[in-house]
């Protein structure tokens, strides 16, 4: 299973993104208000100049308190972002997650941000795609 697969299954492929300038606190909002864990901080909506998670929030938080409400995305941001393309295998891109501990994954095509994927996405993907295999095995033993 590929990447595009995977997209393909989503509700939306919208991606929802925050300007590294705009305040956690106003970050924290789109989060809340779209019941997702990540937004793809970018200037410009089509490049990615970090990630921004509630896990950054929520580290912020125990260290400073509700001060850090006011900071900016891009002082609590990840920077370092890995991305994936859509021709990325999906068993590729859970590893990838599962290594480096993280939970959104940008996907680019030709260095232009066209989604994210979550862990739970591809998780339910492979789920999905095993069930089928499961299904299919289970058929050619019944002799179908």
């Amino acid at each position: 299973m590929f990447v595009h697969q995977i997209l393909g299954t989503k509700k939306s492929r919208d991606v929802l993104t925050v300007r590294p300038d705009a305040s956690v606190s106003e970050a924290a909002r789109l989060l809340s208000e779209h019941r997702i864990g990540a937004l793809v901080v970018s200037a410009d909506g089509r490049s990615v100049a970090g990630m921004f998670s509630e896990r950054d929030i929520v580290r912020e938080l125990g260290r400073r308190g509700s001060a850090c409400l006011n900071d900016r995305v891009s002082d609590l941001m990840t920077s370092d972002v890995k991305t994936c393309s859509l021709n990325d295998r999906a068993d590729q891109i859970l590893t990838t997650m599962t290594e480096g501990r993280f939970r959104h994954l940008p996907v680019m095509e030709d260095d232009r941000l066209v989604g994210v994927i979550s862990i739970g996405d591809v998780v339910a993907a492979r789920l999905k795609e095993i069930e089928g295999e499961k299904i299919a095995l289970e058929d050619m033993i019944r002799g179908y």
